[in-house]
């Protein structure tokens, strides 16, 4: 599966735009109101300039069609009569989008011009060219020090800049003031490490310097997708993930688009950067949460940990019962999960023990040395084994119930359980039935994952194939659960080529123990969402690939959104499960979908 890590040549796109080379058109508006569904404009204003220079002015006042209200005209000096003679929007906005074309748009509160901007140009029916827009009242709440200036007002930074033109209230005014007003921001920016527009979009003072100048780590790295890790001083993972586009994602980690306070922690620390090409995107993930269990980055916070997971075991004994192990060994028991941690496959054991009389004690019994009987013996809540009143042949047909609901047939118990919050319900034991519910969720989505893995897992080989959107197949090999090798097929090329070469080159992966996969769980939960993608074409199999029709997987299905849908009525407001339990039709009513 190791991809070699091929240098790629950085582009200008890559590096960013830098500001000195970007066509910047401040605009400003004046209006006869605040509201562009009931307001019209009435004077637009521009100042095309790039690097310093100015390359041309946009002026014309707009005939509103509507007076000009009295208190508008006194603060613009704009009056009816001015603009008697002047065109209609519908001459004017198509005259400032061309003037403006291909630039980026700056205003002052650019919210309400560039909104006015856009209303008008949809009801004329005119597409909308979608600029980037550059506020520079927002740069300048985060630049300018109340030191500096009592407010962010236009004319409280033009003095403060020293602009050539005073802002007035006229649009080609004002636009000249906030050129002036842009170019003081920028320089103020550019002290801070900003040189790009992309960086320049993203500013935000949450960014420290400290932070805004470890970007550099992101400059050597390869625009291509795969994984990549932050590492401090001594080299130790600090946070691992994936990406399309490792160099455009890590740059990200320094501009104000990342908002994780965790994140900009790690920065901090991290020294350098390490980039892991990978063929395709089933790779980066599974490379990811490869590294994540193997160096346990302090900073990720999922899947650092995959040991801690615990599975529950039906035990191989004249007697069997249900444990709690944290290791699968091959023993001919049959086991169910990984659960995430003792307490859910606690659950998921307590919902058997609900409706199924499987003894609970952790005595080793036998037939032939019977002790005495225990307090659930005495509830009937076991048929007392220990005793000998209960053979080893009639002990197996409780036995064989269980082992029916881990590998098979799960619909009795889930009936069998129903049933039981049904009945707790009736006696309005609300508490004591959401618990019967939570406990059977768990049952039957540990009980599902272990269906879902056990047939991949135990099959030698898998080759799968689905199309890429930009042309060719990712081609994927699987042995006995682990990704033993991934490669893509080109446009144009034999695909089977591709297929034989990654397996013959594909790692060689030992059989595992027991139901267990030859990887992580995770990693194979993966691999069948790959495979289960539609697209996706099976090339070819060495084992079986099925699910029970009337496996856990199909009650899980039915019962999550009935459960999620109760929860939303309820609200949370009632006691727990009390919208739950309905006539037992009614709880059966939800769609059934094979496991």
């Amino acid at each position: 599966m190791t991809t070699p890590l091929v240098p790629v040549q950085a582009t200008f796109d890559d590096l960013g735009t830098p500001l000195h080379e970007v066509t910047f058109v401040v605009v400003d508006l004046e209006t006869t109101g605040g509201s562009p569904l009931a307001s019209e404009i009435t004077e637009i204003g521009a100042v095309k300039v790039r690097g310093g220079e100015q390359l041309g002015e946009f002026q014309t006042l707009v005939n509103p069609g509507l007076p000009i209200p009295a208190f508008i005209s006194v603060l613009t000096g704009i009056t009816d009569r001015m603009v008697a003679d002047a065109p209609r929007i519908e001459t004017a906005l198509p005259a400032f989008l061309e003037f403006a074309r291909g630039a980026v748009l700056v205003a002052h509160n650019a919210p309400f011009d560039i909104t006015f901007l856009k209303t008008n140009a949809q009801r004329l029916g005119l597409e909308w060219p979608g600029p980037r827009v550059i506020d520079t009242a927002h740069l300048a709440r985060q630049l300018v020090t109340r030191d500096e200036a009592p407010n962010r007002k236009l004319g409280s930074l033009a003095r403060l800049f020293q602009a050539s033109t005073t802002p007035d209230h006229r649009a080609l005014h004002d636009a000249r003031a906030t050129v002036d007003v842009l170019h003081g921001l920028l320089g103020r920016v550019g002290s801070l490490g900003v040189t790009t527009l992309e960086e320049l979009s993203s500013y935000s003072s949450r960014v420290s310097p400290a932070q805004r100048r470890k970007r550099f780590l992101a400059d050597s790295l390869p625009s291509a997708p795969g994984v990549y890790v932050f590492k401090d001083g001594q080299q130790r993972p600090l946070y691992v993930g994936t990406s399309v586009d490792i160099r455009r994602r890590v740059r990200t980690y320094f501009t104000a688009s990342e908002h994780r306070t965790r994140m900009a922690e790690m920065v901090g620390i991290a020294e350098s950067v390490t980039p892991i090409v990978c063929a395709t995107p089933l790779e980066a993930e599974v490379r990811e949460l490869r590294l994540i269990a193997e160096h346990k980055p302090r900073y990720n916070r999922r899947s650092r940990f995959p040991e801690r997971a615990v599975w529950v075991k039906l035990t191989v004994e004249p007697f069997p019962r249900l444990s709690v192990v944290r290791e699968v060994r091959d023993d001919g028991a049959r086991y169910v999960g990984p659960f995430s941690g003792r307490k859910q496959a606690e659950q998921a054991v307590a919902a058997v023990h609900e409706v199924v009389p499987l003894r609970q004690c952790t005595t080793r019994l036998s037939p032939a040395k019977p002790t005495a009987a225990c307090v659930l013996a005495e509830l009937g809540r076991c048929g007392a084994p220990c005793t000998g009143q209960q053979s080893v042949a009639d002990y197996d047909a409780v036995v064989s119930q269980v082992t029916a609901a881990l590998t098979g047939d799960a619909e009795p118990l889930v009936r069998a359980l129903e049933q039981r919050m049904a009945e707790l319900a009736e006696q309005e034991r609300y508490e004591d039935a959401g618990s019967v519910r939570d406990r059977l969720l768990t049952l039957v989505r540990g009980t599902a994952r272990a269906q879902r893995l056990a047939p991949l897992a135990a099959s030698p080989e898998l080759v799968g194939a689905r199309w890429r959107a930009e042309g060719g197949w990712e081609i994927v090999c699987v042995r006995y659960g682990r990704l033993a090798g991934t490669a893509v097929a080109a446009r144009g090329t034999d695909p089977m080529l591709t297929v034989e070469a990654v397996r013959a080159s594909a790692e060689v992966v030992a059989p595992p123990t027991g139901p267990v996969p030859a990887a992580l769980p995770e990693e194979t939960e993966k691999i069948l969402r790959w495979l289960e993608t539609p697209g996706t074409r099976l090339v070819s199999l060495d084992g079986e690939w099925t699910c029970p029709v009337n496996g856990a997987g199909r009650s899980r299905d039915r019962l999550e959104p009935l459960v999620r849908s109760q929860e939303q009525v309820a609200g949370f407001d009632e006691p727990r499960g009390r919208t739950l339990h309905r006539p037992p039709g009614a709880v059966a009513s939800g769609a059934a979908a094979a496991g």
